[in-house]
């Protein structure tokens, strides 16, 4: 059943063209609260047949998902030869549904051979398939249809795809099961099976900077981790990121923070914890770690990248959380205080993912208090040596202004 549009009244189409300035404006006003009248009375109407037929409302909310940048965002096609490659933007929890797909389908034909024989033993193996991760998984998706090997075709979704998928009411959380094959090889130190140690962090800053408060708060969002100040005396040696590398691995240091200076201020939109409204002090406690929207190859580089910065066990009894969340190639970082508590009579109940309310939580709600510092970080390089030209392929991926020419095509 749908929804006629309301008719102005006589009031909302008077004439405008008059010499006398204050009626047109006397006009004007009438005109705005004839137009604001028939507004109000069919949202009212639409209230009450969605009252009496519950799906009018969920029609409506299907009809009206507003299509923003990331629900307009592209994908590239690849295939097996270019795994490797970090310039390109692919889904890899896509790539995971094509790989089951697949092998369910090559299973299906398999059984229907009287012999026993499947497909797959004889002609194609798995690996030869347009992915980059192993079938292993219980999800049951139907197979898509395989796109041409063409690594500069993009997939978009049409118009009536993004109606018709449920919007996502809260970010999706990085699941670095995905994490394709290619980047276990390429960097075995960083994707390694075993358990990951406590981390042991070294921070400083730039040459001559004057950001000590700044690399001192550091020092309390990252556990483990000491700050030392670089020479500023004219006569003194100046070290080089390399040589402080060097220094911090032969002293069992896991990783290494240099805090950037812009006009005497920490580059990223840096707002220190005191400043914020209602904040709260951060303890010592080990904080969780909470990865948001990190989806392809770099994006789940990045996130692991991250994750060797924080213990493997937190502290839960200190209620703290750093949230890395990535939008648009952005990463914001910030670090609350979480208590539990009753549901109060205004608020609504959890909502999940697809914008439906959880269930078995509906009278509990989580307070939060900003602790900070809170800051803003953008991707510019990955290398696998400290310098450029250390190694012929020592630049893995590197940013360039052309990249944010396509406005609905991201790398994270």
């Amino acid at each position: 059943m749908g929804f006629r549009k309301a008719k102005l009244s006589l009031k909302a189409a008077l004439p405008f063209k008059t010499a006398n300035k204050h009626k047109r404006q006397d006009l004007f006003i009438k005109q705005k609260r004839a137009r604001d009248t028939a507004k109000r009375d069919e949202r009212f109407r639409r209230k009450r047949e969605e009252d009496r037929d519950p799906s009018l409302r969920e029609e409506r909310l299907k009809q009206s998902v507003p299509l923003t940048l990331e629900r307009k965002r592209i994908w590239d096609e690849v295939d097996s030869n270019d795994e490797h490659r970090l310039d390109l933007s692919v889904d890899v929890e896509r790539l995971k549904r094509r790989r089951i797909g697949i092998a369910t389908e090559n299973n299906e034909c398999g059984g229907e051979t009287g012999n026993g024989e499947r497909l797959g033993d004889g002609g194609e193996s798995e690996d030869d398939h347009d992915s980059m991760l192993d079938s292993g998984s219980e999800e049951n998706d139907d197979p898509k249809e395989k796109q041409p090997n063409n690594t500069k075709h993009s997939t978009r979704l049409s118009d009536s795809q993004r109606h018709t998928e449920p919007p996502s009411a809260t970010p999706e959380s990085t699941n670095l099961d995905f994490t394709p094959e290619s980047l276990l090889l390429k960097f075995p130190t960083l994707f390694t099976a075993d358990p990951l140690p406590i981390p042991k962090i070294l921070i400083t800053t730039s040459l001559n900077s004057t950001l000590h408060n700044e690399a001192e708060l550091l020092t309390s969002l990252f556990p483990h981790s000491v700050y030392i100040r670089r020479s500023a005396h004219r006569y003194g040696y100046k070290f080089s990121v390399r040589e402080i590398a060097s220094f911090a691995s032969n002293r069992n240091f896991t990783a290494l923070l240099v805090l950037n200076e812009d006009q005497k201020r920490p580059s990223g939109n840096w707002v220190e914890g005191k400043k914020l409204p209602g904040h709260g002090k951060p303890t010592g406690h080990s904080p969780e770690l909470i990865l948001n929207n990190f989806r392809t190859p770099l994006g789940l580089l990045t996130a692991r990248l991250f994750r060797t910065l924080f213990p493997p066990q937190p502290d839960l009894q200190g209620r703290q959380v750093v949230t890395l969340h990535n939008q648009r190639d952005y990463l914001f970082l910030r670090r609350h205080r979480y208590v539990f508590r009753e549901k109060r009579a205004t608020e609504k109940n959890v909502v999940g993912s697809d914008g439906k309310e959880v269930k078995g939580v509906e009278g509990i709600r989580a307070g939060l208090q900003e602790l900070g510092p809170r800051f803003t970080l953008k991707l510019r390089r990955v290398d696998k040596a400290i310098g450029r030209g250390v190694e012929p392929d020592g630049v893995q991926w590197e940013w360039r202004g052309g990249m944010e020419k396509q406005r609905t095509k991201f790398q994270l």
